[in-house]
């Protein structure tokens, strides 16, 4: 029986659009992006798969079973294969960051950490969440606090003592890569005040300021199947098995940085990024995470501020949702008076090393250390205009920015590519999310006549934006084609010995081979969101648009050198400008 029944009551279930309809769609997906001949042969390919009888309408037919059986058909099929079955490292690679505007150090450091203390209580009481007047799914929101990723040899799990009779009272805190145990509430039930907080912290601060320990902490930045195998020479011993289940059962982490390298205004915010995501490295902040974790708080002693999250159980939504919260909770004065009674000193967390522990870190930090040296993270406030300029064109801002998006690609490879961008399933029951494919046939000819001054750009920039609202709205109503080929290739495994054709055809590797992997997560607060590229020739984009200007977060692999973080950064830029004045310029511009 769930414990908070009220998050999922009445939603409807995920459905299973037609088969027919998801086939046709698909073919519509590939067109501007995969050569002519290799298209035509995929039409005969989808043919054969979607015909009368055969193995599409069997696989449909199973889909269509397991609706009938389970809350939501998708949702465990989807945590497995897109988190848990995952190997690469969960860092860079799968977990995002979170960069915070720079904390100015006073009291509003106690502030700060009290707000993130409290956020506990706020979960307890979420109000139901609404998009069109349809209620929205707030399973995720009870899955962030004390749950934690756990390695496995061929598969990871997550575990989550939130839903237990006795929830956890402590956070862990960790600080020159040493964790202690900081219980949050006082033992009528009460949760600490600032002040208490503030002393708790200071007792962890000042008794863990020597810096050679072991950062066991960087075994969780491996990848999977090594972090596993150190994961198990690692718990053997009593004494690190049950710190480790101490960071897994803690409501989150805050993890008290050391400075970074200092860095100019304009290149803060990239800087920050990337201590957000990775922590810098070996000789910086890389040890002083639990990457597992699900919710990281990260506060250096240079002001700088932000989280990490482990993206198994939630988007990004509900984690700026409770980033929200707590930034407007720290500006709430504290009215709760003090106790007086000296609190206990907050617990250090132990680990034996011994030298095969010893070896294991050596290696990831090396690893650690090369991933650092491979990402290229460009973070850009678009100061020009915010969501203000789309809206006064009657045009979606998330449409504007993809479309903008398509063209500083098209302007920089001349040629389109498979783009994803998350839309929430939060309308059904358990829903995760969709792909908005932002690449259609009518944002191709856009960014390909926008250069040609002979074209009707504006008509053609109108159908691409009209375009893209309406995949939108068939994203989120479960009707677009990702997810439902995932379930017919995934119903395929269960079901046949052999893979049908369609799953096997280049197209659709090029479909699923994301150049650029994208997200919109709209925050109050004036932050942004940061992630890796999901294919190593790729780029990562994350946005957030406020009202007069756009913070975006562009990635890269240095390794591969056909991209580059800032000049996609640039050429977004000049794509935004071009299109306002071609909207601003051409007479009667309205959709």
């Amino acid at each position: 029986m769930s414990r908070f029944p009220h998050r999922r009551g009445g939603l409807p279930p995920l459905p299973v659009p037609p088969l027919q309809q998801t086939c046709e769609r698909y073919l519509s997906a590939l067109e501007p992006i995969v050569e002519e001949t290799e298209l035509e042969h995929t039409r005969q390919v989808v043919a054969e798969f979607a015909r009368p009888g055969g193995v599409g309408e069997r696989l449909q037919t199973g889909l269509e079973r397991r609706v009938r059986k389970t809350e939501n058909w998708l949702s465990d099929w989807w945590l497995q294969t897109a988190y848990l079955d995952y190997r690469m490292p969960v860092v860079v690679h799968s977990s995002p960051g979170v960069v915070l505007p720079r904390l100015e150090f006073s009291d509003r450091q106690g502030q700060m950490r009290y707000g993130l203390c409290r956020t506990q209580s706020r979960i307890e009481t979420l109000p139901v969440e609404y998009l069109g007047g349809q209620p929205l799914c707030m399973n995720q929101y009870y899955q962030i606090l004390s749950s934690c990723r756990i390695p496995g040899t061929k598969r990871d799990s997550v575990v989550n003592y939130a839903l237990g009779k006795r929830p956890p009272t402590h956070i862990t805190v960790v600080h020159n890569y040493q964790f202690f145990i900081l219980d949050v509430y006082n033992s009528d039930g009460s949760p600490l005040t600032v002040d208490q907080i503030y002393i708790q912290l200071e007792k962890i601060w000042s008794s863990s300021l020597q810096t050679n320990k072991e950062p066991v902490g960087i075994l969780t930045s491996q990848h999977r199947n090594t972090w596993a195998k150190a994961y198990n020479n690692l718990i053997k011993d009593k004494t690190n098995k049950e710190s480790v289940r101490a960071i897994q059962k803690s409501i989150f982490t805050v993890c008290l940085d050391a400075p970074m390298p200092r860095a100019s205004d304009e290149m803060y915010r990239s800087r920050a990024a990337v201590q957000m995501l990775h922590g810098g490295g070996s000789r910086w902040n890389s040890g002083n995470r639990w990457f597992d974790k699900t919710l990281q708080f990260i506060i250096g002693e240079d002001g700088s501020c932000g989280l990490i999250y482990e993206h198994a159980p939630a988007e990004g939504p509900p984690i700026v949702s409770i980033i929200d919260h707590v930034v407007e909770y720290t500006k709430k004065p504290d009215e709760v008076r003090t106790p007086m009674v000296p609190l206990p000193m907050p617990q250090k967390l132990r680990f034996n090393i011994t030298p095969e522990v010893k070896s294991d870190i050596e290696e990831a930090k090396q690893n650690m250390n090369i991933m650092v040296h491979d990402l290229d993270v460009k973070v850009n406030v678009f100061s020009h205009f915010g969501k203000n300029v789309p809206k006064a064109h009657k045009m979606s801002p998330d449409a504007f920015i993809q479309i903008a998006l398509q063209l500083a690609y098209y302007r920089t490879y001349q040629k389109c590519c498979a783009t994803y961008e998350s839309a929430s399933l939060r309308m059904f029951r358990l829903g995760r999310t969709e792909t908005i494919r932002s690449a259609s046939i009518a944002s191709a000819k856009f960014v390909k006549a926008m250069d040609d001054p002979s074209k009707q750009k504006v008509a053609l920039m109108e159908k691409a934006v009209k375009a893209h609202r309406a995949y939108t709205d068939m994203a989120i109503r479960g009707q677009a084609i990702d997810r439902h080929l995932l379930g017919l290739k995934l119903q395929a495994i269960e079901d046949l010995a052999s893979l049908p054709q369609i799953f096997m055809d280049t197209s659709y590797a090029v479909a699923l081979h994301y150049n650029l992997s994208t997200s919109q997560v709209p925050a109050k607060t004036d932050c942004v969101m940061c992630f890796g590229p999901v294919v190593p020739d790729g780029y990562g984009v994350c946005y957030n648009p406020m009202e007069g200007h756009i913070n975006f977060a562009v990635s890269a692999f240095n390794s591969c050198e056909d991209t580059n973080a800032g000049n996609m950064a640039q050429s977004l830029e000049k794509a935004l400008l071009d299109i306002r004045s071609l909207l601003e310029h051409t007479p009667k511009a309205k959709l």
